[in-house]
């Protein structure tokens, strides 16, 4: 089993899910309920779920900030007593005015080349809740990426920081990040490889 990545206020969160040289944003929905936000995307890249599957896995190499530079430290901990593997990121970003430092300490689930899911530790992040889950299924030419992020901040978070503008900096900002995925998992810009962790 590998490792998977995610977020920044939600804008780093996304970032990740996304990449383009033939890469597409196909669709990107925000909502918030409860003090929840949720975020979904669909995206297209012109690579195979493998090469995708691995670039999201590569939390020890400096793969997540080449990704996005919101990712200031990405790693693996040590498993968790049930063995569950777990991974640790440090995000900064600004959404607006408001800006904010971001950890997370999280449980890793993984099936290879398929799926990669996530569940935050409470306790050990800046997070009262969140999950995601990237869904790769191959396609003509390349690879459907699914991605679901549902998280609630352990932190004030501006009221004028609503879905809109979160889905407004991602909708640029995401496009990018894709690029970058896209690229990698392409050989055009490869992180090194490590041995997947059990």
């Amino acid at each position: 089993m590998r490792r998977a990545p995610l977020s920044g206020i939600v804008a780093v969160v996304l970032m990740s899910a996304l990449g383009a040289q033939s890469a597409t944003l196909d669709d990107i929905q925000v909502t918030r309920k409860r003090g929840r936000y949720e975020l979904v995307a669909q995206t297209f890249l012109s690579a195979p779920p493998k090469a995708i599957y691995t670039v999201l896995l590569e939390y020890d190499e400096d793969a997540f900030q080449r990704i996005s530079s919101v990712y200031k430290e990405s790693k693996y901990l040590d498993p968790a007593p049930d063995g569950r593997p777990m991974v640790y990121t440090v995000m900064e970003g600004c959404i607006m005015f408001f800006c904010k430092s971001m950890r997370r300490t999280e449980y890793l689930q993984a099936e290879e080349f398929r799926y990669i899911r996530t569940l935050t530790v409470p306790e050990a992040s800046d997070f009262k809740y969140s999950s995601s889950e990237w869904i790769l299924e191959p396609v003509e030419g390349g690879t459907q990426m699914n991605y679901t992020l549902i998280m609630e901040p352990d932190f004030w978070v501006p009221p004028v920081v609503g879905p809109w503008v979160i889905k407004r900096v991602l909708g640029s900002g995401g496009v990018r990040a894709i690029s970058r995925i896209e690229r990698m998992a392409l050989g055009e810009d490869m992180p090194r490889r490590r041995s997947p962790r059990e």
